[in-house]
């Protein structure tokens, strides 16, 4: 180990246990004082003190405690999530792809070599499924079709994880469910209710237009409800995004991406006050909105094109716009998780730069010290390296965005559960360790959750997860071509 290390982690151990190191002298002192004055002096001094001055001394520690435990938020846990399996009947292979699109009239040789590039580039493999209705010439997109996309999903992943935790869906008390770009009447959340036959008074909530961020807007949602409800109380949060009336049929270049990046995907996840048979805790949530900008408002925007084709416009300032919310998230976020000595570090150069020098580069804080696992939304190639580049991270601490990205592709809001199970399968996970969820969505939105596990997976290999029949595969390595 080279001596810069060493000392790096000797001032990270002396910041962090500063009030321990600071105690010992007073600890000495006081422990030579009444060494000095003997037991008898000592008794006889306790004895002066007044009865009121003892009751006080006492009771106000005491009272403090008890108000500080009684309006401290609640803990919520994770008991346990799931994820939507594809099937490989839905699996399209960038030659399907490709040819399905040049037989649909509405692209033209430009718009298919185009799409061919994106897909070379995009990061993803061969094995990313779109819903049965894409697989139709042309491709369906009726709300019978939608429906049943919704339904195989959402459905197929709320049945394993109930099947998972043992939990009765009367036990259920809260639904929040996140779909963006499809919002049909009745909503997913009714849909839901009808399926399980939840209880009448469960509390449901569906969020629309929220996108690739909602998943964790839904924790967040499910969290502070929690705090409100009965204690032990379980809220089930299931993050999709329907694929089949979204499917771009026009040739703007800028709203052809989506079509390449987008697969199917679904998660469910069930929290609770109760941590009994938890997973995980839920240790923090910190939401960064930046649509009081325009541009990062209209940076992802649907709309339509000058031929009536609805479709979703990614702007060439998006990467700019991710990395400014990024630097607002990680600022609210940073005091909150980071420990003593990278707070003083970030402190330091904040002073340095406002006081001494405006030249002198920012600290940027080192976020490794904070976490052992990072779930980087898989929104696309582009996004990871960023982040990768950004957080200085390490090509294994990104693996699970990139794995993910090409075993399932972008699945939006759901992504990040993927990455988890990644990590689980790969049998990474331990006891304690600390894991740092990043989401990105339109609007523009930049969403952290920080976990803490509790109790690793207990079968290794995610033999009941997405991961369970190609895991073994992963990683893989992937050309020069889609990393640069």
């Amino acid at each position: 180990m080279s001596s810069s290390v060493q000392l790096k982690r000797l001032y990270q151990l002396a910041v962090s246990n500063i009030v321990a190191i600071a105690a010992v002298p007073f600890a000495a002192s006081a422990l030579l004082k009444a060494a000095e004055l003997g037991p008898e002096e000592l008794l006889a001094r306790l004895r002066a003190l007044r009865p009121v001055h003892m009751f006080l001394a006492a009771f106000v520690p005491a009272a403090a405690a008890a108000v500080y435990l009684k309006l401290r938020p609640r803990a919520v846990y994770m008991v346990d999530y799931a994820c939507f399996r594809t099937s490989p009947s839905c699996r399209v292979p960038f030659a399907a792809f490709q040819e399905h699109a040049r037989v649909w009239p509405g692209f033209d040789e430009r718009s298919v070599r185009f799409m061919s590039r994106l897909l070379e580039r995009s990061g993803l493999g061969e094995e990313t499924c779109l819903p049965y209705a894409q697989h139709y010439i042309p491709p369906s997109r009726d709300l019978e079709s939608s429906r049943a996309e919704v339904e195989l999903i959402v459905f197929s992943a709320i049945d394993d994880l109930l099947a998972k935790t043992k939990v009765a869906p009367e036990d259920i008390d809260i639904l929040v469910v996140n779909c963006s770009l499809f919002a049909p009447t009745p909503s997913f959340a009714d849909m839901i209710v009808n399926r399980y036959n939840l209880r009448k008074d469960v509390r449901n909530v569906h969020l629309a237009g929220m996108g690739c961020s909602a998943g964790l807007i839904s924790v967040g949602l499910a969290r502070n409800l929690l705090q409100v409800a009965p204690r032990g109380s379980n809220a089930l949060v299931v993050s999709t995004e329907t694929i089949t009336p979204n499917y771009y049929m026009g040739k703007e270049r800028a709203m052809l991406l989506p079509n390449c990046l987008f697969r199917m995907g679904g998660a469910a996840v069930l929290l609770s006050t109760n941590g009994a048979n938890a997973r995980f805790r839920l240790a923090r949530v910190v939401r960064t909105l930046t649509g009081a900008q325009d541009g990062a408002y209209r940076c992802v925007y649907q709309e339509e094109d000058d031929r009536g084709n609805v479709g979703i416009n990614l702007s060439k300032d998006l990467m700019s716009v991710a990395g400014e919310a990024l630097k607002a998230n990680i600022t609210a976020m940073g005091p909150l998780v980071l420990p003593a000595s990278e707070q003083l570090l970030f402190a330091l150069s904040f002073i340095a730069r406002k006081v001494v020098n405006r030249g002198i580069k920012p600290y940027i804080p080192d976020f490794r010290t904070a976490f052992e696992h990072f779930c980087i939304h898989a929104g696309g190639r582009a996004v990871i390296d960023e982040l990768q580049r950004s957080l200085t991270l390490s090509d294994e601490q990104v693996e699970a965005s990139r794995m993910t990205l090409h075993r399932f592709g972008n699945t939006s809001s759901s992504s990040l559960w993927y990455e988890l199970a990644y990590v689980e399968a790969k049998g990474r996970m331990r006891k304690g360790d600390r894991v740092w969820m990043i989401g990105f969505g339109s609007g523009f939105k930049c969403n952290s959750a920080a976990w803490e596990c509790i109790r690793p997976p207990a079968a290794p290999g995610g033999a009941d997860g997405p991961w369970a029949a190609c895991v073994h595969r992963y990683p893989v390595d992937i050309p020069d071509v889609l990393k640069h």
